[in-house]
């Protein structure tokens, strides 16, 4: 299933831009404390390094990712999602001419 909606949340209405602007995230709470950022990566090949587990959760578009300590790029596509370790990294390649990967990321 993919996440259309998110209610009663509090957003930080300013946007965290990361790689010049190749991704950009919101970060959302709910009432009971729980994170998560809801964003967009445009095409680009971009690591990424975790503190905490995370769900990667396409909304919209697709992406390639790569674990660390893989060498398999994986396709993720709308409705799927991709888990993280914590205190790790990951690659995500967004293809030049397909949709932007639109995301939700779950913590934790």
């Amino acid at each position: 299933m993919t996440t259309t909606q998110i209610d009663n949340v509090s957003v930080t209405t300013a946007a965290n831009v990361y790689f010049d602007g190749k991704c950009v995230s919101h970060g959302i709470t709910f009432a009971d404390g729980t994170k998560k950022s809801v964003g967009v990566i445009l095409p680009a090949t971009l690591t990424f390094n975790t503190g905490a587990p995370e769900v990667m959760e396409c909304v919209a578009g697709s992406c390639d990712y790569k674990l660390a300590g893989t060498d398999a790029w994986i396709t993720s596509g709308a409705g799927q999602t991709f888990s993280v370790p914590g205190n790790t990294q990951f690659e995500i390649r967004v293809t030049e001419g397909f949709d932007a990967y639109h995301y939700v990321c779950h913590f934790g």
